[in-house]
């Protein structure tokens, strides 16, 4: 049984409790970097998320007011989640893992985007401004 009560009135616990599993990291990941935003396209990630998980973590997140559902543009029956104004308030934090990751995993997919790590350490409050209104355009942090 999931605990409900807070552990603390720490900062840093309320940012787990909010985000700290590896499966909702994985979700804002998605969204941030590769554009995904349906359930369908959650579930072909590579790290497998099974279905009972992802509707847990999605639930969350939307009620954490991190991720938002709306209809999908062209097709009323599907849904998709965007960040919220709330949830874009991570982007730096998820920045800063890719930089974190990309120097301590040799084997990185971040190695691939040298430029835009370099970004992240030479130009972070730029990029982070950037990548919050690609994400508000529906863009993507790899975006144009």
């Amino acid at each position: 049984m999931k605990r409900t009560d807070v552990k603390s009135n720490c900062p840093v616990n309320f940012t787990l409790e909010a985000v700290g599993d590896p499966w909702s990291l994985l979700i804002l990941r998605d969204i941030m970097y590769w554009g995904k935003h349906t359930f369908k396209e959650f579930l072909a990630s590579e790290e497998r998320i099974t279905t009972s998980v992802l509707t847990d973590r999605l639930l969350s997140l939307e009620k954490q007011g991190i991720l938002t559902k709306r209809p999908y543009p062209d097709d009323k029956r599907r849904d998709m989640y965007v960040f919220t104004e709330k949830g874009l308030g991570l982007v730096p934090i998820i920045l800063d893992m890719m930089e974190w990751g990309t120097k301590h995993d040799p084997k990185s997919m971040g190695h691939r985007r040298k430029a835009f790590v370099s970004r992240i350490r030479k130009e972070r409050g730029q990029l982070n401004s950037e990548v919050q209104n690609k994400l508000r355009q529906g863009g993507t942090a790899f975006s144009e």
